[in-house]
């Protein structure tokens, strides 16, 4: 096989050749391919053209590009080039002698190009300047860095989802309520038997109130506020004769509700895309992952001595969990049969006392759910307190269920012998199960006791007589657990980790010291808030303005978790990079989601609606709304939604779904080689200079005379660099030109 040589340029601007690159190791890697991929036949030609075409030529010139950077640069404004002042200037007025060379409608263009670029960079540097909180999180990330900034980004992110959600809620379903006056009093309605479903008894005081009275209905949603546009009870309008159509309020409320679910999850999986890029491309080579923690894992955004401090101990700790998980993947691999069956065991075993803790708390909260119906529908009031614990204790007890498994889970984790990453991916993970479905078990107990009749089957579809209104009692259930949410929140921050904070700065004692700081642990406070945030999404159907008490809740806390963090906490030992960070919040948020949607849509599709109160009287489920509406529409527009809905367009959208599918699959693939090319030609380059240099220390050796040449560059302050030294030695100029890999030649 033939090997031509590598062309570059000389100063006089000739193409010559250098049999010095022909040794390269990225020129004999790409002579090996080629030989590998023609089998054998010889490839003759113009050297030039094939170094330009393969697009791995880098010491060749190639006009075309050096024609499009040039084109590039002039797109470029001025202060942007990467060039010293003298350079810019000299660029600006070369510009302008260009322009004045065009014609008054092409100076128009560019002018009224410019303005626009400049109209649309003010306009992205405003919009940010507006961004909530701006300054209180940069202040955190220059203290802290951009894992605990990640935590807070979120929390901006959850409280401007509610008040979209609200916005949504408010615009469509309270405004047009508010606006043309109705009539809301209560109704009895008749079923097709005969049968008369109970009227909706009222809860509100009568007469002289006590104060304590006030703050329980305040804290349980009961009295006063269930009579307000806070509960599904009070909306009790059918339609709305606006001057030239009438509103269809059920309509209204059920699209409504479909709409923030999409919107969430449009919202999260955006969001969530970016995270997922970053993780794509990181490399799981161990090797890797210590060259990244070595070079580029100081987070420069750390202003901060002592945080400083914590984030150089931060590192040191990630280098031993990766030594450690090197050990620990050794000693897997070590294991003899014996080991394996008795591991085997003991995760066995471990696993079944989780299985049956997590049951005993399942237990207890249906239990705890059904005592506390029982004494709220026998109406007995004892005292503030007492009252107050009846109305709260679901709530109770499903926080300390969420306080006692992940303490209980830490420790059981040590005995199954885990590598440390996997430790605490498992442990969160049984966490989120523990978090969420807790609220399903709540929802579960109550739908048993709503839809449980001494007769059955029930009259009405569910339990009228003591639940004549139970998607306002639902909704009271969820608003109770994001009052209680936030209450645990502030006691916590207040009444723990305050004192302790205290004891550890003032006491010397050993418990103080075994005790330590308080941790800023980002894990668990991101599960704290996507738990309110499932309750809310939930909870929006029964309660519609909850979206707007958990806005409110979530700007609160935000105050509520800096101030804790700038005097109370430190940041934890087992850090999380901003990248991964977001990711792992929003693929926990989108959990929480997709268990959210379970509730709302049982609760739309199956259980019968209340016959004394919200906007579905009429209807059997909410569902039942959507059909009758269609039914109304003309026979066109029934058409339509029928072809819509039916099994061909069915088949044809799930068709045309796969084939998107796997063509963002191939995309995915294609990208994924593309990174593993350029990774490859990086090392590639790193040999290359290795190389070069050799031959530069070889030559210098060699030829002794030049040395003071290089001593006094060197005395004269001037380094003398690698492309100079190369033109030094073999008297002519090299351009270099790094092209973007061509697929032909790196496959």
């Amino acid at each position: 096989m033939e090997v031509d040589s590598v062309f570059y340029t000389d100063r006089s601007g000739r193409v010559t050749s250098n049999p010095l690159l022909d040794q390269l190791p990225s020129y004999q890697s790409l002579l090996y391919r080629r030989k590998s991929s023609s089998s054998g036949s010889k490839r003759r030609g113009s050297s030039r053209g094939r170094i330009g075409s393969s697009g791995s030529g880098k010491w060749a010139v190639n006009t075309a590009t050096r024609h499009e950077d040039n084109q590039r640069t002039e797109q470029r404004a001025v202060r942007e080039l990467p060039k010293c002042m003298e350079d810019k200037r000299r660029e600006k007025e070369q510009r302008l002698v260009e322009a004045r060379k065009l014609s008054s409608w092409s100076q128009w263009r560019q002018s009224t190009r410019r303005y626009l670029k400049r109209l649309r960079q003010d306009t992205q540097e405003w919009m940010s300047s507006l961004k909530l909180w701006r300054g209180d999180i940069h202040a955190i990330e220059g203290t802290f860095g951009t894992g605990i900034l990640s935590y807070f980004s979120f929390l901006r992110f959850l409280v401007l989802l509610n008040f979209i959600i609200f916005l949504l809620m408010f615009s469509f379903v309270i405004l047009p309520i508010i606006i043309i006056p109705h009539t809301s009093a209560n109704k009895t309605y008749k079923q097709d038997d005969g049968s008369v479903c109970s009227q909706y008894p009222s809860s509100s005081r009568r007469g002289l109130v006590i104060f304590h009275e006030h703050i329980t209905d305040l804290l349980s949603g009961g009295g006063f506020l269930e009579q307000t546009y806070l509960f599904y009870g009070f909306y009790k309008v059918d339609e709305i004769n606006f001057p030239n159509f009438k509103y269809n309020v059920p309509l209204a409320y059920l699209l409504v509700t479909v709409a923030y679910l999409i919107l969430s999850l449009i919202w999260i999986v955006k969001r969530s895309a970016t995270g997922f890029k970053q993780n794509l491309v990181q490399d799981v080579d161990r090797f890797q992952s210590f060259c990244n923690k070595i070079f580029s894992g100081w987070d420069f955004c750390i202003t901060n001595e002592n945080a400083a401090r914590l984030k150089r101990s931060s590192l040191l700790y990630e280098l031993r969990t990766d030594l450690e998980e090197e050990r620990i993947k050794q000693k897997i691999a070590d294991r003899t049969q014996k080991e394996k069956c008795r591991i085997y065991v003991i995760r066995l075993i471990l696993n079944l006392f989780v299985i049956g803790v997590l049951a005993a708390c399942f237990y207890s909260i249906y239990v705890a759910t059904i005592f506390s119906q029982k004494a709220q529908l026998d109406n007995k009031k004892e005292n503030f307190i007492v009252d107050l614990i009846y109305e709260y204790l679901p709530s109770i007890v499903i926080t300390l269920a969420n306080f006692i498994t992940p303490l209980l889970f830490s420790v059981i984790i040590n005995f199954e012998d885990y590598s440390p990453a996997f430790e605490i991916r498992f442990t969160l993970m049984r966490c989120v199960f523990m978090r969420l479905t807790s609220i399903g078990v709540l929802l579960f107990s109550l739908w048993s006791q709503i839809t449980k009749c001494k007769e059955e089957p029930c009259i009405c579809g569910y339990n009228h007589l003591l639940y004549s209104c139970w998607e306002t009692r639902v909704g009271q259930e969820m608003y109770k657990l994001a009052i209680f949410d936030f209450i645990i929140i502030f006691a916590v921050t207040v009444f723990v980790e305050f004192p302790r904070k205290l004891i550890v700065q003032h006491c010397d004692c050993g418990l103080a010291k075994w005790v330590g700081q308080q941790e800023f642990a980002i894990p668990q406070n991101v599960l704290e808030i996507v738990y309110g945030q499932t309750i809310c999404w939930i909870g929006t159907f029964f309660c519609p303005m909850l979206p707007a008490v958990c806005t409110i809740k979530y700007f609160f806390i935000f105050y509520i978790k800096k101030v804790s963090l700038m005097n109370n906490c430190r940041p934890a030992t087992r850090p999380f990079r901003a990248s991964s960070s977001n990711f792992f919040f929003l693929g926990v948020l989108l959990i929480g989601l997709v268990l959210a949607c379970l509730p709302v849509i049982v609760s739309v599709a199956q259980i019968n609606c209340s016959k004394a109160c919200g906007p579905f009287v009429r209807y059997n489920t909410s569902w039942e709304v959507l059909p009758n509406t269609i039914s109304e529409l003309p026979d066109e527009a029934q058409k339509l939604v029928y072809a819509i809905s039916s099994e061909a367009f069915a088949v044809c959208l799930f068709v045309f779904t796969c084939l998107a599918m796997f063509y963002v699959i191939a995309l995915a693939g294609a990208y994924k080689r593309v990174i593993h090319q350029l990774r490859d030609q990086l090392i590639l380059e790193g040999r290359d200079k290795r190389f070069l240099i050799q031959k530069l220390c070889q030559s210098q050796r060699s030829s002794p005379v030049k040395a003071p040449t290089s001593i006094a560059q060197s005395r004269s302050g001037r380094s003398p660099s690698y492309h100079t030294s190369f033109a030094n030695n073999f008297n002519e100029g090299v351009f270099l030109a790094q092209p973007p890999p061509d697929s032909s030649t790196h496959v």
